[in-house]
Parts: structure tokens; C-alpha cells; sequence
């Protein structure tokens, strides 16, 4: 039933596009726009509109030498977007399970994508009363702690040109919208190595986020801690929840290289 719903969704040209790609498998590294038209059957016309669309968008390649096509720089670069996400789930899973066995609240595993937050796996707290999931959620960095403890160790001029031209929402009332108060923020952020969500996107909810670093010390992503804001006093945040979310983020980025 989902697949019958899903497929009234499906755009025909994508399709045919993918069908392009999906071409250049196996041993398969160049082919001719002739056997491209032998081989998908469609007029040649609009397998010369997919290829130049394709092309444009660094997917497809043509070859000067042969005037034969094979796969762009773009497949390249979302496939190693790919492993490296899969690797930094691969390697978070247990060290998240830790996390929340340890302090029993919900724990997070983030990246950012132009300025966008993505959460990317989480282990819930197994208290009744928890946060929701934000997994596969969106949010800007702004008002977030793994989006802020990323942006902390960027360039200031990055940060600068992102408020040029970005919208600043005001979630709740202690979103910080001002950019001078934001800059100011991010490097007590980027001194001290942890940041707070303190209830900045959710009234209620307060989180702590550490950076995850690779092996050439950038900064990649955060691990987080995320509890309804009752349970986060300030004995309890100082004493147990930043030494663990420190500790789990450089458990993480020792997984993934970084010395």
C-alpha cells in the first residue's frame, strides 16, 4: 500500500535521469552517446537534455578525447558524504547508549548542512517523561546546542556573511537573534567546549553539546544531551551532564581519528 502511494509521487524525468547513472555500474566507466540510446531506448533528443542537465550539475562528464560520458565529481562527493555519515552513526550507536545508560536522557548525534542542523541518530531516555525525537528534524544552528558548539569553531567573517543574508527566527524568548550577542556567545563556546540549548528552540527543554572532531581536527558534527529543563539544575549540569558529554564527544572524535 505504501509503494503503490508513494509511486503516484514519482517525477518521470528524475527517473530517467537516475536511469542515466545507473548505466555506469560494474566495469562500466565510459560509454557513447550512441549505446546510451541503445541501452535506454529513449529518443535522442531527451537523452541529450539529460546529459546536459546532468552534466551541468557535475553528475556526467564529458570525456574531450572520446566524446564518451562517464560519472562526474558530485558522485564522489555524495558518496563520501554517505560513508562518512554512516561511519560517524556506525561508530556513535554505542558510544550514545553510553551516554544514556550513564545519565538516563535522551542523547543525540548531529551534523550541520548550511547552517542546518541535522540530527542524525538518537538513544532515548527511558524516564516517562522525556523529549520528543528530533532525528531527521531540521533547525538552525542559532538555537541549538550542537548547532552553536559547530558553528563555534568556524571563521567569525562565516558567521558574519550567514547573518547578511539569513532569517533569523525567534523561537522562544531566549533565542539569541542579535548577531553581536550570538558572536559573543560562540567564542565562550569555543573557550569553554560545550554548549546549552537553554530552552532556546523549546520552552521546557534544555539540552548540552559537545563538538565531534576527525582526524585532521575539524570539527564534524556534536554529540548532545537533551532532558526536559527540570532535571537540568545546575549542581546536576556541572557535576555529571558536561564531564559525560565531554567525554562521550572525545571518545567519538578518538573513533574517528582525531589525536
Amino acid at each position: 500500500m505504501i509503494k503503490k502511494q508513494k509511486s503516484v509521487y514519482i517525477i518521470q524525468t528524475v527517473g530517467h535521469a537516475l536511469d542515466v547513472l545507473e548505466q555506469f555500474n560494474g566495469d562500466v566507466d565510459e560509454l557513447g552517446f550512441s549505446e546510451l540510446c541503445r541501452r535506454l531506448k529513449f529518443q535522442k533528443n531527451k537523452i541529450f537534455r539529460l546529459l546536459a542537465t546532468l552534466e551541468a550539475r557535475n553528475f556526467i562528464e564529458q570525456n574531450k578525447a572520446t566524446t564518451g560520458y562517464r560519472l562526474g565529481l558530485k558522485n564522489l562527493q555524495l558518496g563520501q558524504t554517505f560513508f562518512k555519515q554512516a561511519g560517524l552513526i556506525g561508530h556513535a550507536r554505542p558510544i550514545l547508549e553510553s551516554l544514556t545508560r550513564r545519565c538516563d536522557e535522551t542523547s543525540y548525534v548531529a551534523i550541520l548542512k548550511d547552517f542546518q542542523i541535522i540530527y542524525l541518530d538518537v538513544i532515548e531516555s527511558g524516564l516517562p517523561v522525556r523529549v520528543v525525537s528530533r532525528v531527521g528534524k531540521m533547525f538552525p544552528f542559532y538555537c541549538t546546542e550542537v548547532g552553536k558548539v559547530i558553528v563555534a569553531s568556524m571563521d567569525e567573517k562565516i558567521l558574519l556573511e550567514y547573518f547578511k543574508s539569513a532569517e533569523i527566527k525567534q523561537y522562544t524568548s531566549k533565542t539569541i537573534i542579535d548577531k553581536d550577542e550570538m558572536a559573543k556567545h560562540l567564542s565562550r563556546i569555543a573557550e569553554f567546549g560545550y554548549a546549552e540549548d537553554d530552552e532556546e528552540l523549546e520552552i521546557g527543554v534544555k539540552c548540552i553539546g559537545a563538538p565531534i572532531r576527525d582526524y585532521t581536527k575539524r570539527v564534524i558534527g556534536a554529540v548532545s544531551v537533551s532532558a526536559p529543563s527540570m532535571r537540568f539544575t545546575a549542581d546536576r549540569m556541572n557535576s555529571i551532564l558536561i564531564p559525560l558529554i565531554k567525554e562521550a564527544a572525545e571518545e567519538l572524535s578518538a573513533k574517528l581519528g582525531y589525536k
